[in-house]
């Protein structure tokens, strides 16, 4: 279990490059400024892609966690609306 609370999940490890950076963004765009977003995503171009690009759009990275399974959750914070 994550050390972050987070208020919404998103699970984009069925999606390719550019798809999860775009299902993440949608699912970001939702929420009020300040809320966190949990994403989960696998190894690879998008632990590579999604941070970057959810950065270059002004939010906050607080945590990438490796779930030792193959997979990564990216802990996002709102910034703006």
């Amino acid at each position: 279990m994550s050390d972050i609370a987070f208020d919404e999940e998103v699970d984009i490890t069925d999606k390719v490059c550019p798809l999860t950076f775009v299902k993440a963004k949608v699912t970001l765009d939702e929420l009020e400024e300040g809320q966190i977003l949990a994403i989960r995503m696998n190894d690879g171009e998008p632990v590579q892609n999604v941070p970057r690009s959810i950065k270059d759009e002004g939010h906050q990275i607080l945590k990438l966690k490796d779930n030792e399974d193959g997979t990564y959750t990216l802990y996002v914070k709102k910034i703006g609306d």
